[in-house]
């Protein structure tokens, strides 16, 4: 945390900036292409949108493999067989391979909601009791 504040903060200097992810790059021993790309983030001032680029990075590579990225909220974490079995409801409602990034929502009463892409698959208590409202005040 305190290497990302460093980096984005603009009263380091980029020569500073550019020493410490040098020292950085050759413990992790990136390759000079990785190296030199975080040297143009930080002379174009734009190292504070790293994450950012990674991400979009890993979104485009998951694509090109055939994978879909699938956001889902519990509301606790999930054991293993838990997530296997919605990994595999997933990939039959989509039809592709699913990659799967989880987090816990305490909002969430129970239940689970998958997000891939736009698509937002519900399975929450309370998207379950919002969808029983509609219905009640469809018949009435």
């Amino acid at each position: 945390m305190e290497l990302r504040n460093a980096l984005a903060t603009p009263a380091v200097p980029a020569s500073r900036k550019r020493a410490v992810v040098g020292r950085v790059a050759e413990i992790l021993k990136l390759s000079r292409i990785s190296r030199n790309f975080l040297y143009v983030l930080i002379d174009h001032g734009r190292i504070a949108a790293l994450s950012g680029i990674i991400d979009s990075f890993e979104l485009m590579v998951d694509e090109r493999l055939g994978f879909a990225r699938a956001e889902v909220s519990a509301a606790r974490e999930m054991a293993e067989p838990q997530r296997a079995a919605l990994t595999s409801v997933l990939e039959r409602l989509t039809g592709r391979r699913i990659r799967m990034r989880f987090a816990v929502d305490g909002r969430l009463i129970g239940g689970v909601v998958a997000r891939i892409g736009s698509t937002v698959y519900d399975g929450s208590v309370r998207g379950q009791l919002a969808s029983l409202g509609r219905r009640l005040g469809a018949e009435s």
